[in-house]
């Protein structure tokens, strides 16, 4: 078969492919239209995970599924925009590693919205300025984001989706490595990229500056000089990627989550979110811990944050797995209530590929 015949083919069924994806597009819409008139979320994070999966399992190759799963989360990010003016709120500014984590979820069709604080993007969701919100809550290094977990606990918003980002660090700039004078980014990244300077950029100053955007910001206006940030910025500043994971150790995860108005439907491999307080006695956060164990419900995180209103008391979150909509956590749940001054759902989600980091 020669190569006339091959492109033809090629032509017939592209086609096919956009007559087909047109179609997907219109009964997307028409959801999109049913929802609103019946005042549910436009984003189904549930129903997001069953067409993902359902594509995975549907493929024959030769194309992997991954690389089917991020074209499908494309089409899905297109009609999302056309069904809806859809706002996405993050932690910025652009080509952060949150702004990545957005647009790994919610793909490139959708409107992002830079906030300068965690605060910001929280009132601006509130406020419904944005439909929904990308924060971090925790790194594989470094812990928990205590600005989150604060938020939690001073509006009503929901988590409804998680999101893993393998933090991966490059060496990016307009001009070529052996111009290099000087290197922007973070005083945290230079941290965690010291043995790989030391290494391969030796002599070159290091200059700290507020984030990896800002570094990448600078790179792009000055040729003699180079950033370290994550993949994105490489892109949206137009420069040229010199050198991949410079990171010293590998490994090094943020989770961050999608915060709206309401959390959805269980799928059968979810994980729920609550915060609660106890009374200050003896064995009190043991009581209440211990409804879980009795009703078979796996806790896979617990951090406390102290109680703005009262010194020396706490407020406890913790990571269950299950659904809030599943009956033994339902009952676990309820159990531990009586032994809590309060106690939160803050959201239920489908369980996000790579949480083992």
């Amino acid at each position: 078969m020669n190569l006339d015949i091959l492109r033809k083919k090629v032509d017939v069924l592209d086609k096919q492919i956009v007559r087909l994806l047109n179609d997907r597009t219109k009964v997307a819409v028409a959801i999109g239209k049913i929802k609103r008139k019946k005042g549910q979320e436009i984003y189904a994070p549930a129903r997001e995970k069953v067409v993902l999966d359902t594509v995975a399992k549907l493929n024959a190759g030769p194309l992997p599924a991954e690389a089917l799963q991020a074209i499908y989360r494309e089409i899905m990010s297109a009609s999302l925009t056309l069904e809806h003016h859809f706002k996405v709120a993050y932690l910025g500014p652009q080509a952060t590693f949150t702004h990545e984590a957005a647009r790994s979820r919610f793909g490139t069709s959708v409107n992002y919205v830079s906030c300068e604080t965690i605060t910001d993007v929280f009132a601006l969701v509130q406020k419904r300025g944005a439909l929904y919100g990308v924060v971090p809550i925790e790194n594989s290094t470094e812990g928990a984001v205590t600005h989150t977990l604060d938020q939690f606990v001073e509006t009503p918003l929901k988590i409804c989706a998680e999101i893993y980002l393998p933090i991966a660090l490059h060496l990016m700039s307009k001009g070529e490595r052996k111009q290099i004078k000087r290197i922007y980014s973070k005083a945290e990244v230079f941290g965690q990229c010291r043995r790989w300077l030391h290494t391969h950029m030796p002599g070159v100053d290091t200059i700290a500056v507020s984030s990896t955007a800002r570094a990448a910001e600078m790179a792009a206006r000055e040729p003699d000089s180079a950033a370290i940030a994550g993949a994105l910025a490489v892109d949206l500043y137009n420069l040229k990627l010199l050198a991949r994971d410079v990171q010293d150790l590998g490994g090094n995860v943020t989770r961050f989550l999608v915060i709206g108005k309401n959390y959805g439907k269980p799928t059968g491999d979810d994980k729920t979110s609550v915060y609660f307080a106890v009374r200050h006695k003896v064995g009190a956060l043991h009581d209440a811990l211990t409804t879980l164990k009795q009703n078979n419900v796996n806790m896979t995180k617990i951090e406390s944050r102290p109680s703005r209103a009262k010194a020396w008391e706490y407020y406890f979150f913790v990571d269950l797995e299950g659904h809030a909509g599943d009956s033994n956590l339902q009952k676990a749940l309820t159990q531990m209530a009586e032994h809590c001054t309060l106690m939160t759902i803050l959201g239920a989600y489908p369980k996000a590929k790579g949480r083992e980091g």
